[in-house]
């Protein structure tokens, strides 16, 4: 029971088994409806909505929505016909004996009532309003809703983690600054001027010393903070479920997050069944044009790059060409075969060629250019039929393979394949180690001063295939590494850790890294491995993402109490701003460390 000073209930507490008896509740005015000698008040709280009758008019004057307000009375039913099932306490109503008003309330700069949203009368203003006004905007019992689910996926996964043997253990959140494959925030050390600390990008570094430590089994609800360009599945500061576990391999952490995975989504009323699909790096690639596949729906790529082997159209004269099938596309009228072109110039291509299959014909731009023998096997070679269209990209393998896959979502969205309800989870496996440092698909900053930089971090153990040779082939060379993917999202993933000095030092160098720099960078942790590290391995999953997933929402900032906008700012305090010139001062933002201090913190 939720009895406090101001109240004996909650709305959602008050049921017909309470018939009869004397209740006290408080809360904010949803609507206030007048019927001449009868008063009606929706009442809302954090738990639901429930009916006020006030019969004596002087009890409700001047009371007005949004106003919070304490009301005592007797739990009754609703009259025949007046009993709405659309709510969960629409048999009931209080008899109001007694209304006290706790807080007057302005006219809102926009609705928030139960009433509306549920009806579906309740247009929401741009996304920079509700979040100037964060604390209106978290009334609404969508956003309600959210942070309840996040609380209890939260409670789920720690007591999957418990019943696992976990231990939760905090991590510093100022810690010196060391490359993990994005920019640092920095804060200034006033006794230290000239100094910084970083706001850690992830635990990383901190749970492996915990793994050296003796913490068999750790894990924590991490705050971690990244300098990147923002978009709609980032902020500058987030949260992920960190995992990491000594003595063991791949297997045991698959094995431990799919438990977390399969607790947390049954604590929403989905059994969601185990163990997990999987599929390597390279498939998903090759038929989703992704490393993060979207299996809600099917329509693999096609690869047809043999197929237009002795093709005489220059454009797929290409080391990749690759299609994906539209299903019903041939019915598309010439101008949105013309949005499609923009859609993709948006996306960084050139266009997008495509060929329609109508009446036994195949015909569209790209008919024009191939041959005979081409345009008479195609639809055979994409399985398409009369009706279909199909979309094509040629150039560099994975950057045409990338466009494709997102014309495959694309595609799949407009056809309503995207059920937010339906939840595909796989294993992404086999990973490459590293990638090219020049790659444009690559946002990350570089950590060292090579061609190649860590497909996922400096720490990351070569496969057992590989680990003899990885450095002599670091283009080929396979990682012990594995992301958790949902719905076409990437979730969370990890990797079997590098715990022998020789590894490291091998993995440094084709990185780029020189000793003397590893030491600077890393050195607190080299030096701890010095002293005997157990195997170990581990992964985080993104808990934002992981929310909005469950929850069917596109932005993370739906299911984070108090997000920054787009921009990075948040336009409710005002952050980031300008600091006066005494705290610059004070902080010795503009300080230049002395000899003493640089030298000891090389």
């Amino acid at each position: 029971m939720s009895r406090t000073e101001y109240k004996t209930h909650s709305a959602s507490e008050v049921t017909e088994a309470l018939i009869g008896t004397t209740v006290t509740l408080a809360g904010w005015v949803d609507r206030r409806r007048d019927h001449g000698e009868m008063t009606f008040i929706d009442l809302r709280d954090h738990s639901g909505l429930i009916q006020i009758v006030v019969d004596q008019p002087k009890l409700a004057e001047g009371i007005k929505s949004e106003y919070v307000i304490q009301v005592t009375g007797t739990v009754a039913h609703r009259p025949n016909g007046e009993v709405n099932d659309h709510l969960a306490s629409g048999a009931i109503e209080i008899d109001a004996k007694k209304i006290t008003v706790l807080s007057q309330a302005r006219t809102l700069p926009f609705q928030v009532s139960t009433i509306l949203e549920n009806n579906g009368d309740n247009p929401l203003p741009g996304e920079d309003v509700r979040l100037k006004y964060r604390y209106l905007d978290l009334r609404r019992p969508a956003m309600q809703k959210r942070l309840k689910m996040r609380s209890d996926m939260a409670r789920a996964a720690r007591e999957s983690l418990y019943q696992q043997g976990f231990e939760e253990v905090e991590t510093p959140t100022m810690i010196k600054s060391t490359p993990e494959g994005a920019r640092d925030f920095v804060v200034p050390a006033r006794l230290q001027p000239g100094c910084w600390y970083a706001l850690p990008q992830s635990p990383q570094l901190l749970k492996q010393l915990l793994m050296v430590g003796g913490v068999e089994r750790y894990f924590q609800m991490a705050r971690c903070y990244r300098d990147e360009d923002f978009r709609a599945d980032r902020q500058p500061e987030f949260t992920q479920l960190d995992m990491e576990m000594s003595y063991v391999g791949q297997e045991d952490v698959i094995a431990m997050g799919e438990k977390v995975i399969h607790d947390i989504w049954k604590s929403q009323g989905y059994d969601i069944p185990t163990p997990l699909p999987r599929i390597n790096w390279q498939d998903a690639m090759d038929w989703y044009g992704s490393d993060k596949p979207d299996l809600r729906f099917g329509n693999k790529l096609v690869d047809l790059t043999d197929f237009f082997k002795d093709t005489p159209f220059r454009i797929f004269q290409a080391d990749y060409v690759g299609a994906v099938l539209y299903k019903g596309g041939a019915s598309l009228h010439r101008r949105q075969f013309d949005d499609w072109q923009s859609w993709a110039r948006q996306r960084g291509a050139k266009g997008l060629a495509y060929a329609i299959f109508k009446d036994g014909e195949v015909t569209g731009p790209v008919a024009k250019h191939i041959s005979d023998a081409e345009r008479a096997g195609l639809k055979e070679a994409v399985k398409g039929e009369d009706g279909d269209a199909v979309f094509f990209a040629a150039g560099p393998r994975e950057g045409s393979q990338m466009l494709l896959g997102l014309v495959r979502r694309e595609i799949a969205r407009r056809q309503g394949l995207l059920d937010p309800h339906k939840f595909a989870f796989t294993w992404v496996v086999n990973f490459p180690l590293f990638r090219r440092a020049d790659d444009p698909n690559d946002d990350h900053v570089a950590v060292g001063h090579s061609q190649w930089t860590s497909m996922h971090h400096p720490f990351t153990m070569p496969s057992k295939d590989w680990i003899d040779k990885f450095d002599q082939d670091p283009g080929h060379a396979m990682s012990d590494s594995y992301d958790i993917v949902c719905n076409g999202l990437e979730m969370g993933g990890g990797s079997v850790r590098i715990h022998r000095d020789d590894i490291q030092d091998r993995v440094f160098k084709v990185l780029g890294i020189s000793q003397e720099e590893a030491h600077r960078k890393f050195g607190f942790l080299l030096d701890a491995f010095k002293f005997g590290a157990p195997p170990h391995a581990g992964m985080a999953i993104g808990w934002d993402r992981c929310v909005a997933i469950m929850a069917g929402v596109d932005s993370i900032r739906d299911v984070i109490a108090f997000p920054k906008a787009h921009s990075g700012e948040d336009p409710m305090t005002g952050a980031p701003a300008p600091i006066t010139a005494q705290q610059r001062r004070e902080t010795g933002v503009d300080a230049t460390p002395d000899h003493t201090q640089a030298d000891r913190h090389q």
